[in-house]
């Protein structure tokens, strides 16, 4: 099959948030199936397309709410007004609906598309209707704005969380039920949808690398790390709670070690707690913590931190949030709910790494468990995709033949230099 993934941002040669690292693993289980995929969306400045696969770009564009002015964030916001739509869409209208309709007729022919999360879909919502589709539901958007109005700082910004959750819960409700399946990548995010939408879903498992990585071998350089994309609220929500409730707990004595870009840091008088901004390399940065602190304390999607560190298999203290989605824990993962729980846990195993009754497994049958299971809820998609009917008036988007190509012997292996299509 020849599909086309519509994206906010393509997939990138080096990912570093948990958006990235998804969209890496929707692309490369696409093509360990075999099927012809281009992507169709923006890319932040800075940043190359991964390889293997054709990219559309819509323009350059960055979507960080932590790297642009206020005034940017403010006409993101009036655009959002005036088009009645979420902001995180209105950041996406750079381009009109005609020129993204001709962008999609211009990879004619295809057999229908993969929405790629809510945020592009959103924005052009009317023409992607158009085709058959797979919705793929990196979280329930809607119920993690909700928290946000909940935690909000303000009466204003709980007013913007609140009409943020209205909008995008009528998106995400449209686009799951116009489409022929829907993933998402844990169970109970399947359940915002409904049953009509239930009957006819799948449950993707995601993972950080493609091929399985090697076993964690670097040095020490902290005892605790903690990496992720503090500007998402749901995530800082997670480190705000560790680093006011859990930290002070902790020995004076302990190193702690959070990368990240991250906008104005939760205040700590903590002698061995450091702020690193964005690291080079994010798995070696794991890799060089004795634990790894899982801290997620809300919000819905799986959480790829999670993911990583049970790859690599490195020693953590979880919470049960951050376990969303995930069959199996490996032995070395201590759940811990409360702060004083979850700091006996995090002192408890350092002191077993740094005595050696603690450290290292084997991550690689997580890891292989993890994509085999992506790869088969991806298929079982595009069996349905495959019978869909095309929309009434919409263009001739199918190919002669919807038949799978033989999976290759090498899939996921090989690398091709990225077909750039179009720059605007």
């Amino acid at each position: 099959m020849r599909l086309v993934v519509v994206s906010s941002l393509v997939p990138v040669r080096n990912p570093a948030t948990g958006f990235d690292v998804a969209n890496r693993a929707l692309v490369d289980g696409l093509k360990a199936l075999g099927h012809d995929v281009c992507v169709i969306g923006y890319l932040e400045p800075g940043q190359e397309p991964a390889d293997g696969f054709d990219v559309d770009l819509l323009g350059h564009l960055q979507i960080t709410n932590a790297r642009v002015s206020a005034g940017q964030r403010l006409r993101w916001l009036m655009r959002a007004l005036m088009r009645h739509t979420t902001v995180s869409s209105a950041k996406l209208l750079t381009v009109t609906p005609e020129r993204f309709d001709a962008a999609l007729r211009k990879l004619m022919p295809f057999d229908g598309l993969i929405l790629n999360s809510v945020q592009l879909a959103g924005a052009f919502e009317r023409v992607v209707a158009a085709y058959p589709s797979i919705y793929v539901a990196h979280n329930v958007e809607a119920a993690s704005a909700r928290e946000n109005a909940q935690h909000a700082k303000g009466l204003v910004e709980r007013l913007l969380f609140a009409r943020e959750a209205r909008h995008i819960h009528r998106l995400e409700q449209t686009l799951a039920r116009r489409a022929a399946y829907v993933l998402a990548f844990v169970p109970q995010d399947l359940e915002a949808f409904g049953p009509e939408v239930a009957a006819r879903s799948g449950v993707m498992p995601l993972v950080r690398h493609w091929q399985r990585p090697a076993p964690a071998r670097e040095p020490a350089a902290y005892d605790l790390g903690l990496i992720g994309s503090w500007g998402w609220r749901p995530n800082r929500l997670g480190l705000d709670w560790f680093v006011r409730s859990v930290v002070p707990l902790l020995p004076r004595e302990m190193e702690i070690a959070i990368a990240g870009v991250i906008d104005h840091p939760p205040e700590s008088d903590h002698p061995g707690l450091r702020f690193l901004g964005r690291v080079q390399d994010a798995t070696a940065f794991v890799r060089q913590a004795r634990v790894v602190p899982l801290v997620a304390r809300g919000g819905t999607g799986v959480q790829l931190k999670t993911i990583e560190t049970f790859e690599l298999g490195m020693p953590s203290v979880a919470t049960p949030a951050s376990l969303r989605g995930i069959a199996a824990v490996p032995e070395n993962c201590v759940t811990a709910q409360t702060p004083e729980d979850f700091a006996r846990a995090l002192v408890a195993m350092v002191a077993a790494v740094r005595a050696g009754r603690q450290g290292v497994v084997a991550g690689g049958d997580f890891h292989d468990a993890q994509r085999a299971a992506l790869v088969a809820a991806l298929e079982q998609g595009l069996a349905v995709l495959a019978k869909a009917p095309v929309p009434a008036g919409a263009p001739q988007s199918r190919l002669p033949t919807r038949e799978s190509p033989p999976l290759p012997a090498a899939a996921g292996k090989g690398a091709l230099e990225p077909h750039i299509l179009g720059k605007q």
